[in-house]
């Protein structure tokens, strides 16, 4: 099976942005962040960068903020780590499907609960 090059860089691009994230991007606003996973377009412009910030919602605003305000020095330390024609722009999203499946395990465990209950 063949990849498209837009799925190599998808990769090469959420490790190199996770180990920045892990590193520290120099911003105090950025709370504890996991990239989870990143989609580039085909034509290799545009990423969209899905991260779980825990937290409150607050919280999570506050560090996608900080996201976003640190896009720029990110696109420079991808531009110089990676050797693309073009940086794809960076849009970062939050990552709700830990929350989704974390509500269907509590929904099967009040499930299973009622179950036990004569």
């Amino acid at each position: 099976m063949r990849y498209k090059r837009a799925d190599r860089v998808s990769a090469l691009i959420l490790r190199e942005l996770a180990g920045m994230i892990e590193e520290g991007v120099k911003n105090p606003n950025i709370g504890f962040v996991t990239v989870t996973a990143v989609e580039v377009s085909d034509d290799l412009r545009h990423a969209k960068v899905y991260v779980v910030a825990h937290g409150d919602d607050a919280g999570r605003a506050k560090t996608l903020k900080a996201l976003e305000n640190s896009m720029p020095r990110m696109r420079r330390e991808l531009a110089r780590t990676l050797d693309l024609r073009y940086v794809p722009t960076l849009a970062f999203h939050v990552d709700r499907s830990f929350d989704h499946a974390d509500r269907i395990n509590r929904l099967l465990d009040e499930i299973r609960e009622e179950e036990k209950e004569p």
